[in-house]
């Protein structure tokens, strides 16, 4: 059936692009798939903001704070088109960037001595370090960066040291790592394999039919988790002096795997965590048996897949873990520093670099889509003409980097066509649902006066729209990159103690498709609209609000549900909207603003509780003016706060995490959220304010 109705839709894609109203589907169940009959008109772009400007009074300190973030996003455009601010995380990453450096042998002494430096900076008075700004001290951050200031000379009788060594022994010592932390530890002989859960190299042979396979777990996860399988396979011996050894962070020397998780294992699961646990001593017998097998088969096709996978794009996964492993799994397979394979990774690591200076820090990826999507959605929104050359260029750049090539989704969705645009500058495997839909916004609020260009932007929008909808989930909703990526039980899995495994759907990506949907005219009248809706109404908690996976927290999920549920026509007044939009207004600070803390992933008594910040701020602005709650004291004294708080230039400064890569693990401060979504917010209830001014002096008239 869905084979059939795609093949209806692509033979009428010509058709469609001459006639304002898409002949009707011969296939009554296909309605999916069909444009809106006012698709050309909803492509026309309108000019009731101009229009608005000329007859209603404008609130000047609104206007002026538009203008003034306007000249500031402007400004930080690429001559390409794109934008592209720095992605800021935790100490992880450049301790794991030096950490490489050592096991390769790779003489970049100021390099190292500004990373370490960095490292150094971020410590806590307690000795640990965190993943996110304020927040407690995490164990495998900490061993991590003792580890690497210890093989780079650090002396563990000095303070910084002793400190670190003292927290992370207090907490239960190496054995309290997780899996991928105590594999790095392995490497330099410093944790024993034995006591790693054991990763299967098996794995690579099970069928895409079979229960599991690697296509059954989250796309990050596969490009970490494939190099692993031959690193653990292969146990590759990188020596280091007894004056670098961290043995004095043992505790445990029990002949078995450290596993915290255990101790809160819900009941549903117990029985297959009983089930993995006993599996994992049976696949350690099997590794010695097999390793002849492994090397002929298994791991020759987890070779393959990396190697494959490399190609087109910004390092395997275009993310720093698995480039990292990427490397350490062409040297235990033999390869030298100089082969081409890693030399490749080497070079796309180089560009994470983020010079300070006297200090350098590293990025986990880089984000122009995403960027340069919500820059031209926030500046079209803002009044910026919609010919404008900066989005003119935006539009071009963003359809240049349309997804040409079928990557890993197409394991599920084999029969649709390619399309789709991913996070980075180039990640070919990977489209993501988020980023589509928001270049679909943003592509639809630009006007191009060039024919070829205008064509050329049409037909993408067409083929990542039919991309996206067919990739809706079974419950209803939307994940990131996969589809029915959801089998809770290999949560379960020893090895998967990074809580990253898998890839469900979810709240807010979802509610982001309803907002691009919506605005392309579909509507509550469509089935698949309805599975949508039912979802998130599934997904609410008890007090209103919604869970964000991908930014923080409930302000996130909450405010991306409802400016959803609003552009595909919901009644905005029914009960568990207003229940939604009232959560928020309890959540705002003092000072007007809105805040929420990344704890609140692990405690909810942290729900929707935080220092206020600019993008948190906007979020929670947009959700009750999507709402209803325009002309209310919640929403104007948030807007007061965003004006208050808008430096001299026209940007905000913010200096908390307000992005989830992983909840409980893994965060990002994105640069550029503090600017780009209060302008979306300030451009928000400006038109709205005119709206509705405009529509009381209809009324009177």
């Amino acid at each position: 059936m869905v084979k059939k109705i795609i093949q209806d839709f692509f033979q009428n894609i010509n058709e469609a692009l001459q006639n304002p109203v898409l002949l009707k589907s011969k296939d009554p169940n296909s309605s999916l798939f069909i444009k809106p009959n006012n698709w050309k008109e909803l492509l026309d772009l309108s000019t009731l903001e101009e229009a608005l400007d000329e007859t209603i009074h404008k609130d000047l300190a609104v206007t002026k704070a538009i203008q003034k973030s306007q000249n500031y996003l402007l400004s930080l455009q690429n001559k390409d088109g794109y934008w592209c601010g720095e992605l800021i995380v935790n100490t992880t990453i450049p301790s794991d960037y030096v950490f490489l450096f050592r096991l390769l042998g790779i003489k970049e002494p100021d390099k190292e001595r500004k990373l370490l430096k960095h490292v150094l900076n971020n410590q806590l008075d307690d000795g640990g370090w965190n993943v996110y700004p304020n927040g407690p001290a995490e164990i495998n951050a900490t061993i991590k960066a003792y580890t690497t200031l210890k093989i780079c000379g650090h002396p563990p009788n000095s303070p910084h040291m002793k400190k670190a060594r003292k927290w992370i022994l207090k907490r239960g010592g190496l054995d309290a790592a997780n899996t991928f932390t105590k594999i790095y530890l392995a490497l330099i002989g410093q944790f024993p394999w034995k006591k790693i859960p054991a990763i299967p190299s098996f794995i690579m042979l099970l069928p895409t039919w079979f229960y599991f396979n690697i296509y059954e777990i989250s796309s990050w996860s596969r490009g970490i988790l494939i190099p692993l399988i031959i690193i653990y396979a292969k146990k590759p011996f990188f020596q280091i002096s007894e004056t670098q050894d961290i043995q004095e962070l043992k505790i445990d020397t029990e002949e078995h795997f450290y596993d915290e998780r255990a101790v809160n294992v819900n009941k549903s699961m117990a029985t297959w965590r009983h089930f993995f646990l006993a599996a994992n001593t049976l696949f350690k017998f099997l590794e010695k048996v097999t390793s002849k097998f492994n090397d002929n088969f298994a791991l020759k096709r987890a070779e393959k897949w990396i190697l494959q996978h490399q190609e087109h794009s910004d390092g395997l996964v275009a993310i720093f873990p698995a480039m990292v492993n990427a490397i350490l799994s062409f040297k235990a397979l033999g390869y030298s520093n100089h082969h081409p394979a890693i030399q490749k990774e080497l070079h796309e690591l180089e560009k994470l670099e983020v010079d300070l200076g006297d200090s350098m820090r590293m990025q986990p990826c880089f984000s122009p889509v995403w960027d340069t999507a919500i820059c031209s959605i926030a500046l079209a929104e803002s009044g910026l003409k919609r010919d404008h050359p900066s989005l003119v260029n935006a539009c071009n750049w963003l359809v240049s980097k349309e997804v040409k090539i079928r990557g890993d989704w197409q394991i599920k969705r084999p029969h649709i066509p390619t399309a789709g645009w991913a996070f980075e500058f180039e990640n070919q495997f990977y489209p993501d649902i988020d980023d589509t839909a928001m270049v679909i916004l943003a592509l639809r609020r630009i006007a191009l006066k060039d024919i070829t260009g205008e064509t050329a932007r049409e037909q993408a929008i067409l083929r990542s729209l039919n991309w996206l909808l067919a990739m809706q989930g079974r419950d209803g909703g939307w994940a990131a990159f996969d589809v029915d990526n959801n089998k809770e039980i290999f949560t379960q899995v020893p090895f998967a103690d990074h809580n990253a495994l898998l890839d469900t759907s979810c709240a807010d990506i979802t509610a982001r498709v309803l907002e691009t949907l919506g605005s392309l005219g579909y509507d509550l009248s469509y089935p698949e609209i309805q599975r949508a809706v039912s979802y998130l109404k599934n997904q609410q908690e008890k007090d209103g609000s919604w869970y964000g996976r991908w930014g923080v927290n409930y302000v996130y999920g909450t405010w991306q549900v409802l400016r959803g549920l609003e552009h595909i026509g919901e009644n905005m007044q029914k009960h568990y909207i207003q229940a939604a939009a009232n959560w928020l207004k309890l959540c705002q600070n003092q000072d007007g603003g809105w805040g929420e803390t990344c704890a609140s992933y692990d405690d909810l008594t942290f729900k929707g509780m935080g220092l206020s910040t600019p993008s948190q701020t906007a979020w929670a602005v947009m959700g009750l003016i999507s709402s209803g709650h325009l002309m209310t004291t919640e929403v104007t004294n948030g807007i007061q706060y965003l004006i208050q708080n808008q430096t001299q230039d026209g940007s905000w400064i913010e200096d908390q995490a307000t992005g989830t890569g992983f909840p409980r693990v893994f965060y990002l401060i994105y640069t550029m959220y503090k600017d780009y979504f209060p302008l979306l917010a300030l451009s928000t209830y400006h038109i709205m304010v005119q709206k509705a001014l405009l529509s009381d002096q209809i009324t009177s008239s």
